[in-house]
């Protein structure tokens, strides 16, 4: 067996300063920190046959599926780690599945077979990752995610848009300035026009953190070495990263069976001898691009170690806070699952009796919209007391001479004074009873906010509340509007005390002449001053009545209906906790589990 991929003296120089920073992005990528923020990685994209595949078996030491069409379906993240004694074992792990082998012939079958699980058989493709870690004395330490070649038309039992979903997943990785691109080109096409660079180059402009490997170099015309030593010595298209142009195993040579390590000695063979490339040294071969790729991750890391453990920080107090604002774990001993429940219920009784009272506001002011339909309510009234002066004054004076009033001084016939102040207080009472219904569902939403808010994780807490709530509300409106049509009805008596009214009634009769005729000419105006004691009366006397009834007795007897489960046996089934609330509980607590770790990691580099 030839020497390793890399020499054992460059393995062992970076061993102890490149394996901790390459395995904490591993380990934070295992826990799952990666689905709260974007940890730095090398991804690796190409056109379909860019030789992609061949530049991965060189870098990995094994043998990836390969074939016609799409022939990665999933992104796959390849951990290269070396290990000094001469042992070989592989690790894939998707979705809950972990195998170990030892064997490195079986890759492919692993792959392939995830690669159908997740992407289904066929030609599809599955934004799921594939996790293949390999351990052997002929890797680098790295770490690189393959994505699925660049397809533009979709061949039979593809999708019509498997180009652009391809591209969308493509763009998924590489637009995370996180992200280093390893953009594969084959020598024999134009550079400028391929797509994977194009796509590279949109996402990152300037061209910090994209590197390109040219394949295929034993593909080029005779003549267009001079175009691709332009291309490596950036001079075409400049990138920080620069260019490595690599030899890997042709068609030719993989049904020769020549195996990869014997691929890279033919490799060095081919640049030793080349007339234009052999003076490149350090950007060609395997050897140099995988030495290229670990330097250029581990410093990459380095860079992104201060923002990570900024963001980690933050993360920590995000999922601390959302722990906080869950409910605190139900206890197992009774007595204190008792007193957490007198606990729950009282904090509610007290913000539904601070609700009541207007020292709290939930997500509106309950006082302020009261007030709007108060305020309603009392311009239903004004404005009736204008609309009907025209009515009046027609009722009055269908009546002639012959008409005597009784009961009120200044009036020839009593009854048609009253027959008036009946007919429009008639008309004022669906306009009260509407005001009751809106003040009602307004009341009633306020208390259910509260009963959410308090009651929040715990079902059967959350449904006697609303079911109380509505209950208690149907009863308390029904109750404030009979009590409104006992003022109405009290009204229909036509009766006043008001001194204002009995005053300018007197003066009325000291300054008119006592014909009937003068007399019945009275009627608009007194009846006017009667009802704006009626409006007085009402306007003041249906808020209140909505407010004892709906808002005060209310509050008070849903409180007691809520007290009333303090002396309930089965605690239990009253304080069960709603299945999302301990799902939500455990899953922040792995995380918290995981961010912890991560931040402990850091802050021992």
């Amino acid at each position: 067996v030839s020497e390793p991929l890399t020499t054992r003296m460059f393995q062992d120089q970076l061993k102890e300063k490149v394996r901790p920073l390459i395995d904490l992005i591993d380990e934070m990528r295992y826990l799952g920190i990666e689905k709260q923020l974007n940890l730095p990685a090398i991804v690796v994209v190409g056109d379909q046959s860019s030789g992609k595949s061949s530049v991965l078996e060189a870098l990995s030491g094994v043998a990836l599926p390969r074939g016609t069409g799409i022939v990665t379906r999933c992104p796959l993240l390849l951990q290269l780690c070396y290990e000094k004694h001469n042992v070989w074992k592989a690790e894939i792990s998707y979705r809950e599945q972990i195998y170990e082998f030892t064997e490195p012939s079986k890759v492919v079958n692993y792959v392939e077979e995830a690669q159908n699980d997740l992407a289904g058989k066929g030609d599809g493709i599955c934004e799921e990752l594939i996790t293949l870690k390999i351990k052997s004395k002929t890797v680098c330490d790295l770490t690189l995610i393959d994505l699925p070649g660049i397809a533009r038309v979709a061949v039979k039992g593809q999708p019509e848009d498997i180009g652009e979903k391809i591209k969308g997943l493509i763009l998924n990785y590489i637009k995370r300035k996180e992200t280093i691109i390893l953009v594969v080109v084959p020598c024999n096409v134009d550079i400028a026009t391929t797509e994977a660079l194009q796509m590279a180059q949109q996402v990152d402009v300037e061209g910090t953190r994209t590197l390109a490997i040219l394949t295929k170099p034993d593909l080029i015309d005779p003549g267009a070495e001079r175009i691709i030593l332009d291309i490596v010595q950036n001079r075409t298209i400049p990138l920080n990263l620069g260019y490595v142009i690599v030899k890997c195993r042709g068609q030719k040579q993989i049904d020769e069976n020549m195996s990869i390590i014997d691929a890279i000695e033919d490799e060095k063979e081919f640049f030793k001898r080349h007339l234009h490339f052999s003076s490149l040294e350090e950007k060609t071969t395997i050897i140099n691009l995988s030495k290229k790729l670990t330097v250029t991750l581990v410093e990459h890391i380095k860079k992104s170690l201060p923002e990570m453990s900024e963001k980690i920080k933050k993360l920590l107090g995000d999922v601390r806070n959302k722990l906080n604002k869950l409910k605190h774990e139900p206890a197992l001993d009774p007595s204190e699952k008792r007193k957490h429940l007198i606990k729950v219920i009282t904090e509610f009784i007290e913000k539904i009796n601070q609700l009541s009272n207007g020292d709290i506001i939930t997500e509106e002011n309950l006082f302020v919209l009261m007030r709007k339909d108060y305020k309603q309510w009392m311009g239903i009234l004004t404005n009736s007391i204008e609309n009907y002066q025209k009515h009046v004054q027609e009722v009055a004076a269908e009546y002639d001479k012959t008409h005597r009033g009784s009961e009120l001084p200044g009036f020839s016939n009593y009854n048609v004074f009253r027959q008036v102040a009946q007919k429009l207080l008639g008309e004022l009472v669906n306009p009260a009873m509407m005001t009751v219904h809106t003040v009602r569902e307004m009341v009633q939403k306020q208390f259910d906010i509260l009963s959410k808010d308090c009651f929040e994780g715990y079902p059967f807490l959350q449904q006697f509340s609303k079911r109380n709530i509505e209950s208690i509300q149907d009863q308390q409106s029904q109750m404030a509007m009979g009590r409104i049509k006992e003022q109405f009805e009290m009204e229909m008596l036509v009766y006043t005390q008001d001194e204002i009214f009995n005053i300018q009634n007197k003066l009325d009769s000291e300054t008119t002449d006592y014909t009937e005729q003068d007399k019945r000419t009275n009627y608009p105006e007194l009846l006017k001053a009667y009802y704006e004691i009626v409006v007085q009366r009402m306007g003041d006397q249906v808020p209140m009545l909505i407010y004892y009834f709906i808002l005060k007795e209310g509050a008070k007897n849903v409180c007691s209906e809520m007290l009333s489960l303090l002396y309930e046996d089965d605690i239990d089934k009253i304080l069960q906790e709603d299945s999302y609330i301990e799902i939500n509980r455990v899953k922040l607590k792995a995380q918290l589990e995981c961010l912890l770790h991560a931040n402990e990691k850091l802050n021992n580099l």
